[in-house]
């Protein structure tokens, strides 16, 4: 699953057993998921 780092942007790949969640970038502990850039259509009722 993919994750963006709130301090340094980069996108990071999260291994939960050996880094838990840190950014190995610039060790920052805020990640947030990167959303799909795709729209949904939803029909209305």
């Amino acid at each position: 699953m993919g994750y963006k780092c709130t301090r340094c942007k980069q996108k990071v790949e999260i291994d939960y057993e050996y880094t838990g969640i840190r950014c190995p970038y610039c060790g920052h502990r805020i990640l947030v998921k990167e959303r799909p850039t795709t729209i949904k259509p939803i029909k209305a009722e």
